[in-house]
C-alpha cells in the first residue's frame, strides 16, 4: 500500500522526534528533569498519532506526576496523584474567564445558521467589481468579518468553500491562488476578537482578556490588509491568475420605481430623487417610495455628519483642572492649611498683605477682608469651617455684611452671581478647533462630495445589500467589541450580548426555529467540553512537568545560553512556528505556553505582547502541513479535481506573509501596545 505524502512527512517528523529523544537522554543515569523532557516528547508523538489531546495530557500528566510523588513518598504516590488531579480540576472549573467561551461560541454558531454569509459575500463581490481580483478580495473581506462574528475557523472556511470557491473556479481564478484566499482568510478569526485563542492565552498566562483583546485588534487588520495588498498586486502582475469579473455577473435588477426615474431624469440617485419628487405625478410615482429611498441615500452623510460632529466635540473639549487646594489626605485628622501655627484652635491662612486678628477668649475670627482692613466679624460660638477657595467673593460679601451688622447667610452660586463684588461661575471655554480637524474637514466633505457625483442607482442598490447583510453584523460585532474595549461590559458580559446578537439576526433573517436552535446548542456544549477538558488535561500535564523539575531543567538551559531578550524572542518564536507543522494552537498554547511564560520576566518582555506574537504565530498551526486543519476543510467541499497538494502549494504564500507581519509587529510594537495603553494606561 502506497503512503501518502503528508502520512510520510508525519511518521518521518515522529520517527526524529524519537530518535533525537533516544540519543541525547542519559538513560543510565534518569533524573526527574528527564522524566518531564522524555513526558514531553511523548505527548507530542502521541497526539501525531491521532490520540485525543485532552486525554493525552490527563494520562501522561497522572502517569508521570505518580513517578514524580513515588520518588519522594512511595506510599503516598497514589493519594497525592488523586488529590492533584481534584485540585487541578477545581482550580480550572472555578476560572471565570472560561464562562465566555461557550457564548462566544454560541454566537457563532448562530450567526452562522443565520445564512448573513452569502449575501454579505454577494454584496462584497459587487461593491469591489472594478478592483483587481474583486472576487478574492470580496472572499478575504467576507472571512475577516465571518470570523470575527464566529471566532470557528471550520465554519468560515467550510462555509466560503461552498459559496467563494466555485464562484471564483467559475470566473478564471487559479486554483492555488483562490484556496490560499480561503484557507487564509478563514485563519483570522484566531487573531481578530472576539477570539477564543486570546481567552485561553489570557487564562494560561495570567494576562487581561481585555487588554489581549483591545492589542489584538490593529495587528488583525494589518494582517488582513497584507492578504488583500497580496492579492491586488497578484491581480496586477497576473491577471490570468483573477481575471475581472464578467459583466453579466454585475448586473443588478433595480425596482420598477428606480428604474424609472434613472430612465426620465437621471442615472444618479439624488438628482434623480429630487426632480422625481418635484414631479411625481407625471412619473406615477408615491412621494412616500421617494422619500423612503432618499432616506437610505442620505443614511453615509448622517453618518458622516454624527462623525464629523463627535470629532469636533473631542478636538475642542476643555481640559479639567482638578484643584486640590484645601484638599486633606483621609486620615490626616482638621485641616490645617500650610502656615498655620499648630495651636490649640484652629486658624485660618493669612490672608496677603493683611495684619492677623486678635484672637479673642472664644471662637475663631475670619481674616478682614481685603477691602475692609481693620473690619473683624463678631465671634461666633465654636469652631467654623473655612470657607474653599472658589468661595472668596463670597466670603468677602459675608464680612461686609457683618459690618453692617447682619450676619449673611451662606451664599449659593447662583446668589454668588448676582451678589455685590461677586464673580460669575462660567462654564470653561472650548479649546480653538485645531488645523487638523479642518483638514479632516475637508477632505471629508470632498469625500461626500465625489461620493454622490458617482453615486448611481445601481450603487444604491449594492449599498441596499450591504445595510442588509454587512452593516447588522458589523454592528453587533463592534458592540460586543466596543463594549469589551472600552470597559462598559466583561467579555462574558458582551459574549452574553452577542449571544442575544445573534438570536435577533437569525429571527430578523427568519432562520430562527427550534432545530436550529438545538443544533446551535448541541455544537456549542460539545465545543466547550472540549475546550473544558482540555485546559483540565493541559493544567494537570504543567502540574506533572513542573512536579518533575522540567521546567526548572528548561529554565536552567535557556539561562545558560546567555541570550539577548530579541535572541530569545526569535528562538521561541521559531519553536512555536515549527510546532504550528505538527500541532494545532490548542495544543501549542496549553503545553508549551506553561514553559515559555516563566521566562518573560527574566528577559523583561511583556506578556501580552509576547501573546500577540504567538497569536499571529499561531495561524500557522491551520496553515502548515501535516496538520493543516485549513486545507482538510476546504477539501472536504472542494470539487475533485482540486488537490490537497493545490491547496497547500496556495496556503504557501500567506504563510510567508504571515512570517513577515510578524517581523513588523515585533520590529514596531506600537501596532499592538498602543491602543492598550491608551485605554489602559499600560
Amino acid at each position: 500500500m502506497k503512503i501518502r505524502k503528508e502520512f510520510h512527512f508525519g511518521f518521518s517528523l515522529m520517527a526524529a522526534i524519537l530518535l533525537v529523544t533516544a540519543i541525547f537522554m542519559p538513560w543510565s543515569n534518569l533524573s526527574n528533569g528527564h522524566l518531564g523532557m522524555l513526558m514531553l516528547s511523548l505527548v507530542v508523538v502521541a497526539i501525531m498519532l491521532g490520540f485525543p489531546t485532552a486525554f493525552t495530557l490527563m494520562g501522561m500528566g497522572v502517569f508521570f506526576a505518580w513517578l514524580a510523588y513515588r520518588s519522594g513518598n512511595p506510599e503516598l504516590a497514589v493519594r497525592q496523584t488523586l488529590d492533584l488531579m481534584v485540585q487541578r480540576t477545581f482550580s480550572v472549573m472555578s476560572n471565570d474567564v472560561l464562562i465566555s467561551i461557550p457564548l462566544f461560541v454560541f454566537m457563532g454558531y448562530l450567526v452562522e445558521r443565520a445564512n448573513l454569509v452569502a449575501k454579505l459575500f454577494r454584496a462584497l463581490e459587487l461593491a469591489l467589481a472594478r478592483l483587481p481580483g474583486a472576487l478574492a478580495v470580496a472572499t478575504l473581506v467576507t472571512c475577516a468579518i465571518f470570523a470575527t462574528a464566529t471566532g470557528i475557523v471550520g465554519a468560515v472556511v467550510t462555509l466560503m468553500g461552498l459559496l467563494a470557491l466555485p464562484a471564483m473556479l467559475k470566473s478564471g481564478y487559479d486554483i492555488r491562488l483562490s484556496a490560499g484566499v480561503i484557507t487564509a482568510g478563514g485563519c483570522l478569526g484566531i487573531l481578530i476578537p472576539p477570539s477564543v485563542l486570546l481567552i485561553v492565552y489570557g487564562a494560561t498566562a495570567g494576562v487581561s482578556v481585555v487588554q489581549l483583546y483591545a492589542g489584538a485588534f490593529f495587528p488583525g487588520i494589518m494582517l488582513a490588509g497584507l492578504y488583500i495588498a497580496y492579492v491586488i498586486v497578484m491581480a496586477k502582475l497576473k491577471p490570468a491568475w483573477a481575471p475581472p469579473l464578467p459583466m453579466e455577473e454585475r448586473h443588478i435588477d433595480l425596482p420598477p420605481a428606480n428604474e424609472k426615474i434613472r430612465d426620465a431624469i437621471s442615472h444618479r440617485v439624488l438628482p434623480g430623487l429630487f426632480g422625481a419628487l418635484k414631479g411625481s405625478r407625471n412619473l406615477g410615482i408615491g412621494s412616500g417610495v421617494i422619500v423612503k429611498q432618499g432616506f437610505i441615500a442620505l443614511l453615509p452623510a448622517l453618518a458622516l455628519v454624527l462623525f464629523l460632529g463627535f470629532t469636533w466635540n473631542l478636538a475642542t473639549k476643555p481640559e479639567v483642572k482638578v484643584e486640590t487646594a484645601g484638599l486633606v489626605e483621609m486620615g490626616g485628622g482638621d485641616a490645617v492649611e500650610p502656615g498655620a501655627e499648630a495651636a490649640g484652635d484652629v486658624q485660618e491662612p493669612k490672608a496677603e498683605g493683611v495684619a492677623e486678628p486678635e484672637e479673642e477668649a472664644e471662637g475663631i475670627k475670619e481674616p478682614p477682608a481685603e477691602e475692609e482692613e481693620g473690619v473683624k466679624e463678631p465671634p461666633a460660638s465654636g469652631v467654623q469651617e473655612p470657607p474653599a477657595a472658589d468661595e472668596a467673593p463670597a466670603a468677602k460679601a459675608e464680612a461686609a455684611a457683618s459690618a453692617a451688622g447682619a450676619v449673611a447667610p451662606a451664599p449659593t452660586v447662583a446668589d454668588t452671581a448676582g451678589s455685590a463684588g461677586g464673580v460669575a461661575v462660567e462654564e470653561p471655554e472650548r479649546l480653538p478647533v485645531p488645523l487638523w480637524y479642518w483638514i479632516v474637514l475637508g477632505v471629508s466633505v470632498a469625500g461626500a462630495i465625489g461620493f454622490y457625483a458617482i453615486f448611481t442607482f445601481v450603487r444604491l442598490e449594492v449599498f441596499k445589500m450591504l445595510l442588509g447583510s454587512f452593516f447588522p453584523l458589523a454592528m453587533m460585532i463592534l458592540a460586543v467589541l466596543g463594549s469589551i474595549v472600552f470597559g462598559l461590559a466583561t467579555p462574558t458580559e458582551a459574549a452574553a450580548i452577542g449571544s442575544a446578537g445573534g438570536f435577533v439576526l437569525a429571527a430578523a433573517y427568519r432562520q430562527l426555529n427550534f432545530t436550529m436552535v438545538k443544533e446551535s446548542v448541541f455544537l456549542t456544549a460539545k465545543t466547550s467540553a472540549m475546550v473544558c477538558w482540555l485546559f483540565v488535561g493541559s493544567s494537570i500535564f504543567s502540574a506533572a512537568f513542573a512536579l518533575l523539575g522540567g521546567q526548572a531543567l528548561v529554565e536552567q538551559w535557556v539561562l545558560s545560553l546567555d541570550m539577548t531578550p530579541l535572541q530569545f524572542m526569535l528562538l521561541s518564536q521559531f519553536i512555536i512556528f515549527i510546532l504550528g507543522w505538527p500541532l494545532e494552537w490548542t495544543e501549542i498554547i496549553v503545553i508549551f505556553m506553561p514553559i515559555f511564560i516563566p521566562l518573560l520576566a527574566h528577559f523583561q518582555i511583556d506578556p501580552l505582547f509576547f501573546g500577540l506574537l504567538v497569536a499571529m504565530n499561531l495561524q500557522t498551526a491551520f496553515l502548515s502541513p501535516p496538520v493543516a486543519m485549513s486545507a482538510f476543510y476546504l477539501k472536504g467541499v472542494s470539487p475533485p479535481h482540486v488537490t490537497l497538494n493545490q491547496i497547500f502549494a496556495g496556503m504557501m504564500p500567506f504563510m510567508g506573509i504571515q512570517v513577515f507581519a510578524l517581523a513588523i509587529l515585533y520590529i514596531f510594537p506600537d501596532i499592538g501596545l498602543w491602543l492598550p495603553r491608551v485605554l489602559y494606561g499600560n
